[in-house]
């Protein structure tokens, strides 16, 4: 559906909005309240949820809580898994996390389908993208309206319809909305894999790839690596060549690094920490990068390749060297199974007026997760919108319910024997 302000049935939202905010279709049976779900987005995107905030994720979760306990299932807050992560003095710590949101519909149905999203935002607590603002009478700007506030909205309101559609006796969903997939679902990544586990299908709601609605279709994946080196300080006129330099090592592995790239890896050295006064060899560094492998096959040969680089720098400088990281999301590749779930997502969009496309995506999320264990999943089931991750974000609004009504179709298809 191109960007604008009509309705699939083609009411203006705000006309639609001031009857009621209500839409019944006959063919879903489902009863999508516009009025409601901006509401919610609203109160939702008021609280700020970058992932280090967690007095902030802890007041989203209890919102979040009350709202889904709309549904018939068990709605628990889920303690985040152990992360550790590298100070610049090369030091491991604890880093924590929120707790992740779980809900549990019909856990003994046959046919199961997970549904996620996330709560977190990339905008910290003393960030100054804190307030929404509107751009015109269909755009909202304000941190996490796309990403992923507005998406929780759909899918929220989306399962209110299929549960009103008289068709949901016979399939039963989990739901999980995580606390940190902005920096990678590390503390919620196990979780993510249980929950996908025997699922006949999963949806996301990040926001869609372009505001007019393409979905993103194959993604390359990611992983991020620090690498601690330790050498042996001396003085830099005295007796430099008694020294050991840590920073020069890093230097000589980014450079070393850079070489490895193909049209099937890229790599992204991206900051370098260490280092003394200027009349001091230096004996410690850490060098943080990104890799964007495109094929699980890629992701795995430079994490071979990074071992035996490591083992030369070590060498030749005469440094210890510490690797921590790695690839924490594989490339999604959109199997013969996940394109018969993309297939269904158009046909339904087009039941419904709205056209369907796809593309490829650089970006990755917890789509990759959920693909690696076997599952179809549709990651970008979320709103129409853009600019996010910057304080231009902004959500078309008539796309939350055009959004939910076209999630509540696909989750009906699925209770009725699609994708069997």
């Amino acid at each position: 559906m191109a960007q604008g302000t009509q309705l699939c049935n083609g009411l203006d939202w705000r006309e639609w909005a001031s009857r009621g905010g209500t839409m019944q279709d006959d063919r879903t049976l489902s009863t999508i309240d516009a009025a409601a779900m901006l509401a919610q987005v609203k109160a939702w995107s008021a609280i700020n949820t970058g992932t280090a905030n967690l007095a902030g994720l802890a007041e989203q979760a209890a919102m979040l809580t009350e709202a889904f306990a709309v549904l018939p299932g068990h709605v628990a807050l889920v303690d985040p898994a152990d992360v550790t992560a590298i100070a610049a003095d090369g030091t491991a710590f604890d880093k924590p996390h929120g707790k992740h949101l779980v809900v549990r519909v019909r856990p003994e149905a046959n046919r199961r389908i997970l549904l996620t999203g996330h709560m977190d935002t990339v905008f910290p607590s003393d960030h100054a993208f804190q307030r929404l603002q509107w751009l015109d009478g269909d755009t909202l700007n304000g941190p996490g309206v796309a990403d992923m506030k507005g998406g929780i909205a759909v899918m929220l309101h989306a399962l209110m319809a299929f549960e009103a559609s008289g068709h949901s006796a016979g399939l039963g969903y989990d739901v999980l909305i995580n606390s940190d997939e902005e920096t990678g679902s590390l503390a919620s990544a196990a979780l993510i894999a249980e929950l996908a586990a025997g699922k006949l299908a999963a949806l996301t709601y990040e926001p869609a790839a372009l505001p007019d609605g393409t979905l993103a279709h194959e993604r390359g994946g990611t992983g991020n690596y620090s690498i601690t080196f330790t050498g042996k300080s001396a003085h830099a006129g005295r007796n430099p060549h008694e020294g050991r330099n840590a920073i020069v090592a890093a230097a000589d592995l980014i450079l070393r690094l850079k070489a490895l790239e193909s049209d099937e890896i890229t790599i992204n050295p991206a900051k370098l920490e260490g280092g003394a006064a200027n009349n001091v060899v230096p004996d410690h560094a850490v060098l943080r990068f990104n890799v964007r492998p495109r094929t699980v096959e890629a992701g795995a040969a430079f994490d071979l390749a990074l071992t035996r680089l490591l083992a030369g720098i070590a060498a030749e400088h005469e440094v210890s060297t510490h690797r921590h990281g790695g690839v924490t999301r594989p490339p999604k590749k959109v199997d013969a199974r996940a394109q018969q779930l993309f297939d269904l997502v158009r046909a339904c969009g087009a039941e419904l007026g709205q056209e369907i496309r796809w593309q490829p995506s650089g970006g990755v999320c917890d789509g990759n997760n959920i693909a690696a264990c076997g599952v179809p999943v549709v990651d970008t089931m979320g709103v129409r919108g853009g600019a996010i991750h910057s304080p231009d974000e902004f959500l078309i609004v008539p796309s939350l319910a055009e959004r939910a009504l076209l999630s509540a179709r696909v989750i009906e298809r699925l209770a009725q024997g699609a994708l069997s």
